[in-house]
């Protein structure tokens, strides 16, 4: 399969991202997940002086927060195949078959399935490090690989 998926991106003058480039993304996208749930947890969360409360209060909001992670990653891969994070690392998802922009199942997919290897103590985004085609499981089950624009 690797070499069917290296002949198809030579091809098409692809070359699959680094793994450090893809991490580099991932913080960047983060950092902007986590400053769009603080303003919207602002107001209450300026009222509270009390950590354990201030934890309670973010506590409550995690189903929001995961939400906002799904449609975030869904909409970007969808219309632009990549996240903000990507197009600054100048990466790009793409179908692993047709090396196009993904369609929306997959890039739905591949947003949920990314938060489940949150979920799983970060093991769908180390599986990406030994995979030959670098592949971490949400690009697996989205069927989708990372390549460099340029």
């Amino acid at each position: 399969m690797k070499d069917e998926v290296q002949r198809r991106l030579l091809n098409a003058g692809l070359e699959l991202s680094s793994i450090q480039k893809r991490a580099l993304a991932f913080f960047i996208d983060e950092l902007i997940l986590a400053f769009l749930f603080l303003i919207i947890i602002w107001d209450q969360l300026t009222a509270l002086s009390d950590p354990d409360a201030i934890v309670a209060l973010i506590n409550t909001f995690t189903f929001e927060y995961l939400l906002i992670k799904i449609i975030y990653q869904t909409f970007f891969v969808y219309l632009y195949g990549a996240t903000v994070g990507k197009m600054v690392m100048k990466i790009y998802i793409v179908d692993a078959l047709t090396l196009q922009r993904p369609i929306f199942s997959s890039a739905l997919n591949r947003g949920v399935f990314r938060i489940i290897s949150e979920m799983i103590f970060y093991l769908g985004f180390i599986w990406a490090f030994y995979d030959k085609n670098r592949q971490s499981w949400h690009d697996k089950t989205a069927r989708t690989l990372v390549v460099n624009v340029s």
